[in-house]
């Protein structure tokens, strides 16, 4: 496979371009833009890797000169210093493979080129089956709003790299369905997908669950134990409610982005990791960094591709769409029925929950109906009603939706411990499952 390594900084394009050639790779450097495009007119190359900042032709001039050749199969990789991170995302827009930070070691750029290698030696038969295959897992981020088609598109462009993806939105818009879809749809799809609620563990013992620990390093480790990075080697780690790791880790986190490295607990060596890393937060992280409760630099390394996802209050137009997806599910092959104003009833609710909410609602309707989901099984639940006559159940409606939120969320950090949950709402544990029991949770 011919490799275009393109660099302006001599000792990092000769450096690079022995190690490629090492590799196995037939390799030509060129000393800035200029000369690879006068490299490129004269003949054919499979990828191109290319600075981002040069003078005279920069890379991303390189890259749409690439793109704009119909007739060429150059796939482009992006070296870029940290600080240009948003033009190289702006390039995987305009077409580029991948990028990649620097500073770099140089055998991390050759298993880029390897899948590379693989994609352009499949076969057209199997393309085709990798394309319907991804349709499917896309089909199930269901929606036809502006808000959804875009991030169905940013999911299919990030699921083509390995920087570090950052997703944001309220408790219930589906961020942990994002996350498995990006990874579904990646290189990565056939290693494990590990996802780790940060808010369910407490403070010392979040170093050792993410990181491992060795035997003996503190009292009760009787065994050598991997880390949740470990466990996810080559595949995805998904680390949901990311504000929730305390300070004093968060370094470790920021070493493992950096250097691809994890030390275990009482461990004198660190470990090689290859992991991609996405995290989770229902937070404003850029506040919380800036008033301390979040370092800053992990949340700039966290933040290089970002999804924001939608509250469905504003998505409402999806909703119908949804309903029919979440009860196929439900159903599981089970007959059910719909009435023609359920859906009236459903659009008329605020979903503070939004769709974990919409899915608790239509699961309870569809038990309570023995399949028959009407208006009147509905109401219960939801704001309906909130003008004219009905105007003064409004208070009671958004108490009771306030309280069942905060029931919610209290069971969700608590992983389902009941005792835990009512303890950090201040209530007692007999009172609490009467709570439960009155919002069906």
């Amino acid at each position: 496979m011919r490799v275009l390594v393109v660099d302006d900084e001599e000792i990092k394009r000769i450096s690079l371009a022995d190690d490629l050639t090492q590799a196995g790779f037939d390799t030509v450097s060129a000393a800035d833009g200029q000369e690879a495009l006068a490299l490129l007119a004269r003949g054919s190359f499979d990828v191109a890797v290319t600075d981002l900042r040069m003078s005279n032709v920069d890379g991303m001039a390189l890259l749409k000169h690439i793109k704009q050749d119909k007739s060429a199969d150059t796939e482009v990789i992006m070296m870029t210093a940290f600080g240009s991170i948003p033009l190289a995302v702006e390039a995987m827009k305009l077409g580029a493979y991948n990028f990649i930070t620097k500073p770099f070691r140089n055998e991390e750029v050759i298993p880029l080129l390897q899948r590379i290698r693989e994609k352009k030696l499949r076969i057209p038969e199997a393309e085709k089956e990798k394309a319907a295959a991804d349709l499917s897992i896309l089909k199930t981020l269901v929606g036809q709003s502006p808000a959804m088609q875009e991030i169905r598109q940013l999911v299919q462009l990030y699921a083509g790299h390995d920087a570090t993806v950052l997703l944001t939105g309220k408790t219930g818009t589906g961020k942990d369905l994002v996350a498995k879809t990006i990874h579904n749809l990646s290189n990565r799809r056939s290693a494990a997908f590990v996802k780790v609620n940060c808010s369910t563990f407490p403070d010392h013992l979040m170093e050792s669950a993410l990181f491992g620990h060795a035997k003996g390093s503190f009292t009760g480790a009787d065994q050598q134990r991997d880390g949740k990075f470990e466990l996810a080697e080559g595949g995805t780690i998904y680390l949901d409610d990311v504000d929730d790791i305390p300070l004093e880790h968060q370094i470790k986190l920021l070493r493992v982005i950096e250097e691809k490295v994890v030390e275990r607990v009482g461990a004198p060596a660190p470990i090689n990791v290859n992991v991609r890393i996405i995290a989770a937060t229902k937070k404003q992280l850029l506040t919380e960094a800036q008033n301390g409760s979040f370092r800053s630099d992990l949340y700039y390394r966290l933040n290089v591709l970002r999804i924001s996802l939608p509250p469905l209050h504003s998505r409402l137009n999806d909703l119908p769409a949804l309903v029919d997806h979440l009860l196929k599910r439900i159903a599981q092959g089970r007959p059910y029925s719909l009435h023609k104003d359920a859906i009236e009833c459903l659009l008329g609710h605020t979903w503070p929950g939004n769709v974990r909410e919409l899915a608790y609602t239509l699961e309870r309707a569809f038990l309570l109906g023995n399949g028959g989901i009407t208006p009147e099984l509905l109401t219960p639940e939801l704001e309906v009603g909130c003008g004219g006559p009905a105007a003064n159940g409004c208070f009671n409606t958004t108490l009771n939706q306030t309280e069942q939120e905060l029931l919610y969320r209290a069971l969700q950090q608590a992983n389902g411990n009941k005792s835990a949950a009512a303890r950090a709402l201040g209530m007692k544990l007999s009172t609490f499952r009467d709570r439960l029991r009155k919002h069906s949770l």
